[in-house]
């Protein structure tokens, strides 16, 4: 395997951050400030507010919002970010309240942060502390083996779901069994009826018919004794009453015409007589086909009351018992099999801790290599520093191994876990360094005076680092280091004054006679000749 290259060599894809607007932050009314890529730097003097800057670019990552941060006298703070043509802002309110908007719609402070982070990272004065958790230390490695590091947590995550459903196929198995005889009896049920929908409806009118079959013939009878069979009926007369028409219809056409109309009438009363006849006759109560309509019209109640309301109900009931008898039938198999696959996926899990244990084998000395090189350069000549990997009792959801930073800043000492060896300002130096070395995953990265207590030569060498890494990125420091506001493309200088009886801080960009100026001060604490003069030499050294 090829050794990669830091991280800070690969340009991030995001736009960098263009505008900050601020207004009623701390001591800034109202503030407009205006980026570009490379490195720029912020200074001033001690109490200037350098840190305001910092202060709000934390809130639009999601730091917890403070009411102390609100300007006084005023009711709320708001900070606006543009990154290209995206938008992000925060408010927070005197009570307390915070509101995040992404392009001008409210989002949720988790969404606002999940936004964010992907464009912009903040390596504050004492974030060198999570430096000493193990699952960060892990991190720096793991971020050089992607790909067997993403294989081993899928073969993990398999096995875990694959172990977590044998446990739940074994404590529920009692309840499973209970669950399937109940869930058997539904369904065999359901299916011996075998309900049709929209069958209730003719059965209803089958029911009524057979139940009222005497009054039916009795009804057919009287309309027969009306119609044909009385002495004197229907029929009879219509007869006659066609006959009477003969001698007219001769002679006159509508007369003619009416006859036949009649006679087309007594055609089909006596088709009507013919069928009364039948039903009057033939409809006898037949009891078994009463009794199937009423035991139908029965079952199907029954399944309703239990199942239903509707039919339609029973039978989407139906269908999820179905489902569910399915799934549990298949646990029931597969609580058979899964002990054997649960073994499969563990050596599948074994297999994958062990290609990543090698790949972050290989790539720990390079690193480490690096990193060194750095924390030399920024006054530990004499450091050493190695990534330890520990062999786990089980596989972690990270590995099979545990991933320390040893060190030791002093000659002639073991190496023993960073955590309890660095003091405050060598793990500065070491967050520094790997800050540098392997940059971040966002197009803007931000230092918030992490080079606190250096000086000398060292501090010419952070100088270089940030300097190297505002090649890719968009760097910004707020630093008290001349050596670092020398390197900058971009100096900015926090100027805190009183207004009106209010304290106001405020940024610009300096021309180039002011950044003279000013790293003269940084320098010597005046703008004397002798100042002007190193200030001077410290830029064309950079030059």
């Amino acid at each position: 395997m090829t050794r990669k290259a830091p991280r800070a060599d690969a340009p991030p894809a995001l736009p960098p951050l263009r505008t900050l607007e601020v207004r009623n932050l701390a001591t800034i009314r109202s503030l407009n400030l205006a980026f570009s890529g490379g490195l720029s730097v912020f200074t001033g003097e001690t109490g200037a507010g350098k840190s305001i800057i910092v202060d709000a670019l934390g809130l639009l990552l999601g730091s917890r919002s403070n009411t102390d941060l609100i300007r006084s006298g005023e009711d709320d703070l708001l900070v606006t970010g543009h990154w290209g043509d995206e938008i992000a802002s925060r408010r927070v309110t005197a009570q307390g309240r915070s509101t995040a908007r992404l392009d001008g719609e409210v989002v949720s402070l988790r969404e606002l942060q999940d936004w964010a982070q992907r464009r912009l990272t903040i390596h504050w004065q004492h974030s060198a502390v999570s430096l000493l958790t193990p699952a960060n230390q892990r991190a720096l490695l793991d971020r050089q083996v992607d790909a067997p590091h993403a294989a081993y947590a899928s073969a993990y995550r398999d096995w875990q779901d694959a172990r977590a459903r044998l446990e739940r196929l074994r404590a529920t198995e009692r309840e499973r069994a209970r669950q399937l005889d109940l869930l058997q009896f539904q369904a065999r049920e359901i299916a011996e009826i075998s309900p049709q929908l929209g069958e209730e409806d003719p059965l209803q009118a089958d029911l009524t018919r057979l139940a009222n079959l005497d009054t039916i013939a009795q009804s057919a009878a009287g309309a027969l004794h009306l119609l044909s069979d009385g002495d004197e009926n229907a029929l009879g007369f219509l007869n006659e009453a066609a006959r009477a028409l003969n001698a007219g219809a001769r002679f006159d056409d509508t007369t003619a015409q009416l006859q036949s109309e009649l006679r087309e009438a007594l055609a089909s009363i006596q088709a009507v007589v013919g069928e009364l006849r039948g039903v009057a006759e033939d409809q006898a109560p037949d009891p078994e086909e009463l009794a199937r309509v009423e035991t139908r019209l029965g079952a199907l109640g029954k399944l309703r009351a239990k199942y239903g309301p509707t039919l339609e109900d029973v039978l989407n009931f139906h269908a999820q018992v179905e489902t569910e008898l399915a799934g549990l039938t298949r646990d029931e198999q597969d609580a058979g099999t899964l002990d054997a696959e649960v073994d499969a996926l563990r050596a599948h899990v074994q297999a994958a801790g062990e290609r990543l244990d090698a790949a972050r084998r290989e790539r720990a000395a390079p690193l480490a290599a690096d990193l060194l090189a750095v924390i030399r350069q920024l006054g530990m000549p004499h450091a050493r520093l190695e990534f330890h990997l520990g062999t786990l009792n089980e596989p972690g959801p990270h590995g099979l191994s545990d991933v320390t930073l040893h060190f030791n800043a002093n000659p002639g000492e073991d190496l023993a876990p960073l955590a309890d060896v660095a003091s405050g300002g060598e793990l500065s130096r070491v967050m520094l360094a790997i800050s540098t070395v392997l940059g971040a995953d966002t197009p803007a990265v931000v230092f918030d005076e992490v080079d606190a207590g250096i000086g000398g030569s060292a501090a010419h060498a952070v100088a270089d680092q940030l300097r190297a890494l505002a090649a890719t990125r968009q760097v910004l420091v707020v630093t008290h280091l001349a050596q670092i506001a020398a390197r900058a493309d971009h100096h900015y200088k926090v100027e805190k004054s009183v207004e009106g009886g209010r304290t106001v801080s405020r940024v610009r960009l300096l021309t180039p006679d002011e950044r003279l100026q000013e790293i003269a001060r940084m320098l010597s604490g005046n703008t004397s000749d002798a100042a002007l003069t190193h200030a001077r030499e410290l830029l064309a050294g950079t030059a």
